[in-house]
């Protein structure tokens, strides 16, 4: 009897020992079926756009060839600077803005200091209503007739660079014509008269 139980003691050890062994056995082949399930079939994919770093741009802007380089800021054209404007301002009254040069402008106070915001004095009033010394227009070229009263043509008028005025610097506008065949209007008239002139005294003169 006493050597019969070390044997039954031998025996059960023995079947835990296949148990575990079976078990690991059964738990390994299930990881590696799922290992090998997620190998075949990997799910959805992801894709990632690498977006390109957008280079700095290195071009001049057009206005800044008309801004001389360290020139006094107020004397800029217009171009070259933004203003604060206020449209309230008493038509024909001396008026101030503030104003700041624009980006890649360059210039000097009357100290010869570097500057970005100053200040610009003006007379209150849109540029449509400057004197026509202050703005250019086109030519029209199909104004070539003579005729009373003077016949007027559609141009476009822009500002000259260092007038400043409020609203558009190009406006539309009804001008004379002024020019005629090469000729002012007013010779144009005058050699016209007198060609009607001489024509009516050439027909008097033959009829007597």
């Amino acid at each position: 009897a006493a050597g019969v139980r070390p044997l039954r003691g031998l025996r059960a050890l023995c079947r835990v020992l296949l148990f575990l062994s079976q078990f690991c056995i059964l738990s390994g082949g299930e990881q590696s079926q799922a290992l090998a399930q997620s190998i075949k079939d990997p799910g959805p994919t992801r894709t990632f756009t690498v977006v390109p770093r957008a280079a700095e741009s290195t071009e001049i802007p057009p206005y800044v060839m008309k801004c001389p380089s360290n020139g006094l800021c107020s004397r800029l054209p217009a171009d070259c600077i933004d203003c604060t404007t206020n449209f309230s301002c008493v038509y024909g009254k001396p008026v101030t803005f503030d104003c700041a040069v624009k980006p890649s402008v360059t210039c000097v106070d009357q100290d010869f200091k570097s500057q970005k915001n100053f200040i610009i004095n003006m007379t209150c009033r849109f540029c449509w209503q400057l004197p026509e010394t202050d703005y250019e227009c086109t030519n029209s070229t199909s104004c070539m007739t003579v005729s009373c009263p003077r016949q007027r043509y559609p141009a476009n008028c822009t500002v000259r660079d260092h007038v400043h005025c409020l609203g558009n610097r190009t406006f539309p506008k009804m001008l004379y014509c002024n020019w005629t065949g090469g000729y002012k209007w007013s010779t144009a008239l005058a050699l016209s008269l007198q060609a009607q002139v001489g024509l009516h005294v050439q027909l008097s003169v033959g009829l007597h």
